[in-house]
């Protein structure tokens, strides 16, 4: 099942400049598995070493937080979008 990645200009330099990918995964803890087997070093970005998904970034499926979904385990269906957004510090 194909999934829309959209890639922060941040990680762009790990696609080859690209700001949209496409993956096969059912789910997003297999969407960080494909990134990582397509583009080397992704998984490194987005996860902690325990495989978790870093504080700092935030994941969407179709506009909605994984964090009030399932997670990792969030499932994917053909056509998602998968958005990829740095949380921005300031003060």
């Amino acid at each position: 099942m194909a999934v829309r990645v959209l890639i922060p200009t941040p990680l762009q330099k790990l696609t080859q400049e690209r700001d949209i990918v496409e993956c096969e995964a059912q789910s997003v803890a297999q969407l960080v598995e494909a990134l990582e087997q397509q583009w080397p070093g992704m998984k490194n970005r987005l996860c902690d070493e325990s495989g978790h998904i870093r504080r700092f970034v935030n994941v969407f499926v179709n506009s909605e937080d994984i964090r009030f979904l399932q997670g990792r385990d969030t499932p994917l269906q053909d056509g998602d979008e998968v958005s990829i957004v740095p949380a921005i510090a300031g003060g």
